[in-house]
């Protein structure tokens, strides 16, 4: 059957066993790919018969799909064609892991973050309906339906209520807009809504099958009107997700109604995958490369940063008793269970919906708690002003640490954690540490929790930890890893966090070719230590090292101490471009990126050549030979003298 779709106008002409047989064979092509790649597996597996009935009630592209969260579209990707590029998901040059402009006409928005799909909705049919082109209930086929389809926790935003506060308020404006009630996020959905939906699910799966198949449970259905219907929003459902022709035929009602309609749709997470099912942590939410049929990864995983954090929050939830933690619907994937087992009154998960996350924390700050604020560093983009305003304001004692920070890999653009060094640079009195290793993720942690005034922050990559490198010395709060023995001082390498293995490598390089290196980690990149203008001035060229954004970062923020200093020390400054960066594996970006051994050796290099603005100019050869260097060695023992 599958073979027999390349794009959803090939549905309408199936019948319901050919629908059923087209179900199985997506579910088993999902099961079979992206156990092979990586991936979310869990949420698609939920919404296979949802997605092939969309495509049935409605004409995409010419009418609007709109996934929220986005990696929910994977059988839309399947359905519009796509499914020849399932064995590069998420691979550079590959196929997305979530709605993506640049394959297909069909994906409208590019998606990856929670709870935006209902402001786009609104946007759209305000658009349309200006250009006359609004569908309006009466059957037109010129005019276009706009369709959020939003779910798997996506509701708990705050953005998504102010989304649907709008369109409710337009009863001339029809939208359909598809509830996908799985229950879930990553774990179980929280709060009240979350709690008022359960109760209806509750009631759904206590139908017998004529009820279930007519739509008839009227105590429900009152029950969903009085959250939904007195919005101004018709009510559609509960509808059972997984009955392809109900799914269908309560989409084509209410895109028949001509108003702003809601059609309230019960999926199962992970349905028909029995290691998913079972899994009551997140339903095999995402998963790496795992056994098809068994669910369980094919190879060891290797120790990551986040399970480092995790271990340490709960050593010191168990030290400091005032220390509580607060998650964005993402206990488990940000290191947090550990905490959670252990002190479960302390750690609140408020949803999706980091607005709140942040400011909540500062009113736990104002309590006499510590809060530590656990999100991905790209999530925390969306909680700036409450950084800014309602925890550095107040000068709240409110702790960030920032799970996949810099390139994360194959989540592509929109996860990669590459803003946060620029944006948090600018707020009065925030302290930002990068530590690069377990132990100095354990040191600044602690070091981070003990401030009470201010808002400090801890970021760590998507990656394997690695063993510890220890400092030859530290000054001021200045880690000394590296200083080439009988060697001038010509060059200062700055390494932020993770990036001081490599800079260790590209010191080793230079002192082979003549070329004096020294290599220190800040420990706390932001603000700028005053020590390091003066370690700068006693060099001749400093290169700063870091895996987030170019402009406004640790670099820049050094430049400028240099410059306030009167320092003649010129200084490079290396980092990731100011571009959105494609999916791919985390030390293939960085290379594409010019963040390898040799480019840093190069640029070192580059500066020696073009010699400081006062003084004598460096003695560099005309032509270096730099060795390959495939993988980052060892660390060697630093020379000591």
């Amino acid at each position: 059957m599958l073979e027999r779709v390349s794009g959803p106008e090939d549905l309408a002409g199936l019948d319901s066993v050919e629908l059923a047989a087209l179900a199985e064979e997506i579910r088993g092509f999902l099961i079979e790919k992206v156990c092979a790649v990586g991936g979310h597996l869990g949420v698609n597996l939920g919404v296979v018969e949802l997605t092939i009935a969309l495509h049935r009630a409605f004409r995409s592209p010419h009418d609007v799909l709109l996934f929220d969260t986005g990696h929910q579209s994977y059988v839309h990707k399947i359905l519009t064609g796509r499914a020849p590029g399932f064995d590069t998901l998420r691979r550079r040059g590959g196929l997305s892991g979530y709605p993506s402009r640049t394959e297909s006409a069909h994906d409208w928005i590019e998606n990856s973050h929670a709870s935006t799909a209902l402001s786009y909705a609104d946007g759209l049919a305000k658009a349309f309906q200006l250009r006359g082109e609004l569908a309006d209930g009466s059957g037109d086929p010129a005019r276009r339906h706009v369709v959020p389809v939003i779910g798997d926790g996506a509701m708990t935003g705050g953005l998504a209520w102010e989304g649907l506060n709008n369109l409710a308020g337009a009863g001339d404006r029809p939208v359909v807009i598809v509830l996908n009630d799985n229950g879930r996020a990553y774990a179980p959905t929280v709060g009240g809504i979350a709690t008022h939906l359960g109760g209806l699910r509750a009631e759904h799966g206590e139908r017998d099958e004529h009820d279930k198949r007519n739509m008839h449970d009227k105590r429900a259905e009152h029950r969903a009107q009085q959250l939904f219907s007195d919005l101004g929003l018709a009510y559609v459902g509960p509808v059972d997700g997984h009955d392809i022709a109900a799914t269908e035929q309560a989409l084509r009602e209410a895109a028949a109604l001509g108003r702003p309609a809601l059609v309230h749709v019960i999926t199962t997470k992970g349905r028909g995958f029995a290691p998913a099912e079972c899994d009551e942590a997140d339903r095999m939410h995402a998963v790496g490369v795992v056994d098809p049929h068994t669910g369980t990864p094919t190879k060891a995983p290797k120790r990551s940063w986040t399970e480092v954090f995790g271990e340490q929050m709960g050593a010191i939830g168990a030290e400091r008793p005032d220390v509580v933690c607060v998650s964005a619907a993402m206990v488990l994937p940000v290191g947090l269970g550990e905490f959670a087992g252990r002190f479960p009154e302390r750690i609140f998960d408020v949803g999706i919906a980091e607005q709140h996350a942040v400011c909540s924390s500062a009113g736990l700050a104002a309590g006499g708690l510590h809060p530590v604020v656990c999100v991905y560093s790209t999530f925390l983009n969306r909680a700036f002003d409450q950084v800014v305003m309602d925890v550095a304001l107040h000068k709240a004692g409110v702790t960030f640490v920032l799970d996949r920070a810099g390139v994360t890999g194959p989540d592509g653009a929109s996860h990669h954690g590459m803003w946060d060094s620029a944006i948090l640079g600018v707020v009065p009195g925030l302290r930002l540490a990068a530590p690069r290793d377990p132990a100095r993720l354990a040191e600044l942690l602690r070091e981070a929790v003990a401030v009470d005034d201010a808002p400090t922050v801890v970021r760590f990559p998507k990656a394997e930890a690695g063993p510890d490198i220890e400092a030859h010395a530290r000054m001021n709060g200045v880690d000394i890893l590296y200083r080439a023995a009988g060697r001038p001082l010509d060059v200062l390498i700055v390494a932020a966090g993770v990036t001081a293995r490599t800079c260790l490598a590209a010191a080793e390089e230079l002192d082979r070719l003549g070329i004096g290196a020294t290599v220190v980690d800040p420990r706390w990149i932001l603000p700028i230590n005053p020590h390091l203008a003066h370690l700068a001035d006693r060099h001749r060229l400093v290169v700063t090292v870091e895996d987030s954004v170019r402009s406004g970062g640790m670099g820049t923020a050094l430049a400028q101490a240099c410059a306030d200093a009167e320092s003649t020390t010129p200084v490079r400054v290396m980092g990731l471009p100011q571009e959105f960066l494609a999916a791919g594996g985390r030390e293939e970006i960085l290379e594409s990126a010019g963040m390898a051994v040799r480019d840093i050796v190069a640029t070192a290099v580059d500066g020696l050549r073009a010699g400081p603005r006062v003084g004598p100019r460096i003695g560099v050869p005309d032509s270096l030979e730099l060795m390959e260097i495939p993988e980052i060695p060892q660390i060697p023992q630093i020379p000591r003298g």
